[in-house]
């Protein structure tokens, strides 16, 4: 069930690819991005994964202000990623493969930090991501969810929108995906509206 909800996420969003920055205006991205920068802390070399990556926007943006960094961007789609490479300014530094979030082609602890933008709420396995989120960052490491917040009680937290729906995750339910994971939740963050920043930190190895 789940193999076949994943080909067709990948096949909705390969359509989807060539108009994606339009439907998506510049402006919502730019604005939200540059939220996202007033919380994220780096080490001095940092090597990240930008998760749903789409089309390059967010690893674009971090590679400018960041000459030191390192990043993959991860992506269900071939086409989105096709976007993101011929956009590709850095390409000694940002690389784009294609995966899927719930076995990603990654060694164990190989990020500092891990990136999630509009792209948890598609995710027919949000706990398996976590999971996943968690084995490949280093300890210390810390993942940036922004996504719509899930209303707490008596709200439409799913919608009929793309192969197997897109569902919105409250504060409380992202915490206890991330405990499950071993990730400890520091914080919430209102970037733009209804989108919050959930930002977790790794403490310890696991074992």
């Amino acid at each position: 069930m789940t193999t076949n909800i994943i080909n067709q996420k990948q096949k909705f969003f390969d359509r989807w690819a060539p108009n994606y920055d339009i439907i998506f205006t510049t402006i919502f991205y730019q604005s939200l991005h540059k939220r996202l920068l007033e919380y994220v802390e780096f080490p001095e070399n940092p090597y990240i994964l930008d998760l749903g990556c789409g089309t390059g926007r967010l690893l674009h943006r971090f590679a400018n202000k960041f000459p030191n960094l390192k990043g993959i961007g991860l992506d269900l789609s071939p086409e989105m990623l096709r976007q993101a490479r011929l956009r590709n300014q850095h390409r000694e530094r940002v690389i784009y493969k294609q995966g899927n979030a719930e076995s990603m082609p990654f060694a164990t602890a190989q990020f500092d930090a891990v990136f999630n933008t509009i792209s948890f709420l598609h995710y027919p396995n949000p706990q398996q991501v976590f999971m996943e989120v968690s084995r490949v960052l280093r300890v210390g490491g810390r993942f940036h969810l922004v996504d719509y917040k899930g209303r707490e009680k008596n709200g439409l937290n799913s919608i009929p929108f793309s192969p197997n729906g897109i569902r919105f995750y409250t504060p409380s339910q992202r915490e206890e995906f991330g405990r499950m994971a071993g990730l400890e939740c520091i914080g919430h963050y209102y970037l733009l509206g209804s989108v919050i920043l959930s930002i977790f930190v790794k403490k310890t190895d696991g074992e």
